[in-house]
């Protein structure tokens, strides 16, 4: 039986050397979902986003190390 993938969703705005650099530490697959987007002035425009797809175990570890590395990045 194959083992079930999940997805983490690259918010927009991640810069490209983050991305690259858990592609290369971590391993996921880079992929594109479409998403269905709820903010702003695009109530239900759907857009192609990036996201790592991955076992779940190393999801929430990239998960975990996405959120720090985008604390750091915005100086928190």
């Amino acid at each position: 039986m194959e083992e079930q993938l999940f997805d983490l969703l690259i918010p927009p705005g991640v810069p490209r050397k983050m991305i690259m650099d858990i592609v290369q530490k971590f391993d996921v697959e880079l992929v594109t979902r479409k998403e269905r987007l709820y903010f702003a002035n695009m109530e239900g425009d759907e857009r192609e986003l990036l996201a790592f797809r991955g076992k779940k175990e190393v999801m929430e570890e990239v998960q975990t190390y996405l959120y720090d590395e985008l604390k750091k990045f915005i100086g928190e």
